[in-house]
């Protein structure tokens, strides 16, 4: 377990730069459209804390598919559990999400939706490589 938490922390380390650079392009383009012309120290100083940790998080938890113990379909939904409540809290933290059922529960579905779309294209390509080297390997 010690080896995957270092694996954990190693992949959060590597992706948790992302977390702020994706916020300052968030913050530029709220600020083009006119939707956002000035922030509070508390404001800038959470977006960056939370978009950081959340890629720390996001990054570090693809580690479960390395745990052998543990099957397939246990390990996505470990995975897209950890991504729901990282995203939703630092959304709702930083007040990007509404606290309401409405919103939730949009988010709900797209995040649910974008997941398994993610997860069909990913099964897609991997069954065409399977296939791609029985085929070698059936040539041979």
């Amino acid at each position: 377990m010690k080896k995957h938490m270092v694996e954990f922390v190693k992949r959060g380390m590597v992706a948790a730069w992302g977390g702020p650079v994706v916020l300052a392009i968030i913050f530029a383009c709220l600020n083009a459209a006119g939707v956002v012309e000035t922030m509070t120290v508390r404001e800038v100083c959470l977006g960056i804390i939370s978009s950081t940790l959340m890629t720390f998080i996001a990054a570090g938890i693809n580690v479960v598919y390395q745990v052998e113990r543990l099957p397939l379909p246990m390990a996505i939904l470990i995975h897209a559990g950890v991504l729901y409540l990282d995203y939703l809290l630092a959304y709702l933290i930083n007040g990007w999400l509404k606290n309401q059922l409405g919103p939730i529960l949009t988010f709900t579905v797209i995040f649910a939706a974008g997941f398994a779309l993610i997860w069909l294209i990913i099964y897609q390509i991997i069954k065409r490589q399977i296939r791609q080297v029985n085929m070698k390997i059936q040539a041979q």
